[in-house]
Order: C-alpha cells, then sequence, then structure tokens
C-alpha cells in the first residue's frame, strides 16, 4: 500500500484532485478489521445505505409468486417473474443485475440455479435482506443505495463510495454510514484492535490511508 495519507477530508481531496483517467473512476473504500476470518463467528458482513448513493442506477431482479410480483413491478424491480424466469436463466438467460430478491416461499424454487446467481454474488440471503416478505420495502431500500460488504480471506472489507464526478463532502457522508455500520457489526469475540487501517482511492489511482479513524464514526 501506498505511503499517501492524511484525514478523510484529504485523502479524498487528493484522490479527486490526482484523477486523470478519461473515464468516470470510482471512489473505493478497503477496510482492514482486526479479526479471524476463518472463524464464522468474527467474519463481518451486512448491508449499509449510502446516504448519498453510489453514481449509478441499481438494477434489481425479483423472483417471486402471487401478490409480491405485482409489488415489485409497482416498486420498481427491473425484472420480475417466477418460476417461468427461472426456467429461463436454466436455460442460459444472463441477468444483468445487481441484486435478486425473493420471499421465504419461493426460496426453494430458485436452488436450481443457485450456482448461477452464487457465481456472481446474487443468491438470495436473509443476512442481506435479500430473502423477505416485504418486497416492495427490499427493492426501494436497495434502489436508494444500499451496498452489501463482507470481509475476505485476509479480514479486509472492500466497498465503493461513488466517483470521481461526487462532492467530497458527499463522499464524506457515504464512507462515513459505511465504517459506521461496519463498527456496529464488530463480533463480541474481538476484543483487540477492530479498526487496522482504512484506504481510499480511486479506479486508477493510488491509495491513501485514513489517519484516526475513530474521528469521523
Amino acid at each position: 500500500m501506498s505511503a499517501y495519507h492524511g484525514n478523510s477530508k484529504q485523502c479524498l481531496e487528493k484522490i479527486i484532485e490526482s484523477a486523470l483517467s478519461q473515464f468516470n473512476e470510482s471512489i473505493d473504500v478497503a477496510v482492514n478489521l482486526g479479526v479471524d476470518s476463518r472463524k464464522s463467528e468474527e467474519q463481518v458482513c451486512g448491508t449499509v445505505v449510502l446516504p448519498k448513493g453510489i453514481g449509478k442506477d441499481i438494477k434489481v431482479a425479483v423472483f417471486a409468486q402471487d401478490k409480491h410480483l405485482s409489488e415489485a413491478e409497482k416498486a420498481g424491480a427491473d425484472i420480475v417473474g417466477g418460476e417461468d424466469l427461472v426456467e429461463e436463466i436454466k436455460k442460459g438467460r444472463k441477468l444483468d443485475v445487481d441484486w435478486c430478491i425473493t420471499t421465504p416461499d419461493f426460496i426453494a424454487k430458485i436452488t436450481s440455479i443457485a450456482k448461477v446467481l452464487g457465481a456472481k454474488g446474487l443468491m438470495p440471503n436473509p443476512k442481506f435482506g435479500t430473502v423477505t416478505s416485504k418486497v416492495a420495502e427490499a427493492v426501494k431500500t436497495i434502489k436508494s443505495g444500499q451496498i452489501k460488504f463482507r470481509t475476505d480471506k485476509s479480514g479486509i472489507i472492500h466497498g465503493k463510495l461513488g466517483n470521481i464526478k461526487f462532492s467530497v463532502d458527499d463522499l464524506l457522508e457515504n464512507l462515513k454510514a459505511f465504517l459506521k455500520v461496519i463498527k456496529n457489526s464488530k463480533p463480541v469475540s474481538v476484543k483487540g484492535v477492530y479498526f487496522k487501517s482504512v484506504f481510499l482511492n480511486s479506479t486508477m489511482g493510488k491509495a491513501y490511508k485514513i489517519n484516526k479513524v475513530e474521528d469521523i464514526i
């Protein structure tokens, strides 16, 4: 990692100032936690709604039946279907979405495409609120700017905060929301330092280390 560091606002300002690519680079965060991700009780995962969104439309597919289908459509789901949609995917239909939602009474009917969805990180999961009877609420929440997070094998959580077109203040607000949820997700078994380090960077840019993470959460 780069030796560049500063407070969160300074880091974001530097990242935006130094962005030179011709495309709209994303602003990414890497949170190194003092957890042992080999232990199931120390895996940190969940969802967070970024108050300023992520800078793009979030596409959602809903697998359900009966009244839940119309509820999903009214809520703005991009793809809605039941067993017919499952069959189409089994035959090779591609799902160009960011999230998939299903209901508790329908989850068994998508097990036949679990590997397809899982390979793209789309398999509905109660931990992420995507297996629910409140379909409309879930669709609206996700589309408002919700992202999921999970520690990798090294105990690091990676996430996107927006892009270089965002203002520093908006990126800061998203960062604070992201770190606050991770803080509140601290496993009870973790007794030492929880936030070991937090780095920010743009897609093509250098990484900047945030000093005193606790000051912004």
